[in-house]
């Protein structure tokens, strides 16, 4: 049995569970945790349907069944042909599940939704994630060793950026992005796993600062964010550097509050502590040290497939941590029109509290 066919299994016992008969799931990150088929929606409908008991079925178009057959362990792949439409090979399958209950993939767009809803009026409606997040948010091995490899690949590639020095005074931050993007792949990376983010001097104030023609100048910190993909699993790494030259005023006490309260959210970290806990322990350094107004975001998200995903680490979350449980802790403080500091690892939760998946230097200095 595949990874991908075993987590179907458990998804169709946690349907059991909850009362539901059916997960119709359109392409994307849960579509691909169940069956290996990776792709993105379009136009023409493309549906895989679990039921709660007995095989999936996959209903695509001609064009694309093929390349799906290859990628998936589920068998039974019906197609349909543009001059006929999807129903001739929906309706048989629908038909024969008289679902009571169905759960849709929480990003299914909404045409395909409605058509869904029109074709079972009898049955209710609920989101895959009733099913799959409680899944998705623990790792099994295979999961940590494609997240353990891909933060490997930001921690070289970030071995990569501070080795150049003085050499990255004069560079764009445009410039110092596509260098990040070439090393990540030189290393391994398939890809980034989302926009880089280098954000130089004032720019570092912009906590999601798209990288732009602004040079970079000596003693300017530097935000770096950025992140690669191995087996479709992500890295998210986030460091505050000087290249060259001495910082401003004020910069090295702040770096170190965002280094101590990062360090403090890793060691709150423990089974059976809740998100928002780990929020607390962070953002505490974080006020006590007179910053909280400029800590604006929440401390972490989980990561997986998804760049953001379940648990949500913020103010108040109840969600208690499990061992395989991955997310980020990121506190970071923005002062505007001066710069901005954020320093991020990944985070696995272990039976006795939690695993660094990034290993780079966290001081300030190249």
């Amino acid at each position: 049995m595949t990874p991908s066919e075993r987590r179907a299994r458990r998804a169709q016992s946690r349907l059991d569970d909850i009362g539901a008969d059916l997960l119709a799931l359109s392409p994307g990150r849960d579509c691909y945790y169940l069956t290996g088929v990776d792709g993105e929606q379009s136009d023409r409908l493309q549906l895989l349907l679990l039921p709660a008991d007995g095989d999936p079925t996959f209903v695509v178009p001609r064009l694309e069944a093929e390349p799906i057959r290859a990628a998936t362990w589920v068998d039974d792949v019906r197609t349909w042909d543009d001059d006929t439409g999807p129903d001739p090979a929906l309706d048989p399958v629908l038909d024969s599940l008289s679902p009571s209950r169905i759960l849709l993939a929480d990003r299914m767009w909404t045409e395909f939704s409605l058509a869904l809803q029109r074709r079972l009026p009898d049955a209710s409606v609920g989101l895959a994630s009733e099913v799959l997040g409680p899944l998705r948010r623990r790792k099994d091995e295979r999961e940590l060793d494609a997240l353990r490899a891909a933060a490997d690949i930001a921690d070289a590639t970030m071995r990569d950026v501070r080795a150049l020095g003085p050499d990255a005074v004069g560079m764009t931050e445009a410039e110092l992005a596509a260098f990040v993007e070439d090393r990540l792949a030189a290393h391994g990376g398939e890809g980034v796993a989302f926009e880089t983010i280098v954000a130089s001097g004032p720019n570092g104030a912009d906590p999601h600062h798209a990288s732009d023609e602004r040079e970079i100048r000596a003693g300017d910190p530097v935000v770096l964010d950025f992140g690669t993909r191995v087996e479709g699993y992500v890295s998210d790494q986030t460091r505050t550097v000087v290249f060259a030259g001495e910082p401003p005023d004020e910069f090295e006490t702040v770096h170190e509050v965002v280094r101590e309260a990062q360090s403090a959210g890793v060691a709150a970290v423990d089974p059976g502590v809740t998100t928002g806990a780990v929020d607390r322990a962070v953002r505490e350094v974080v006020e006590d040290a007179g910053y909280g107004d400029r800590f604006v975001h929440r401390t972490g998200h989980g990561v997986g497939l998804d760049v953001h995903e379940a648990p949500n680490v913020a103010a108040g979350g109840e969600t208690e941590l499990e061992p395989g449980m991955v997310f980020s802790v990121e506190p970071g403080v923005y002062l505007p029109d001066r710069f901005g500091v954020r320093i991020e690892d990944l985070v696995v939760v272990t039976a006795d509290g939690a695993e660094r998946l990034n290993h780079t230097d966290r001081r300030w200095r190249c």
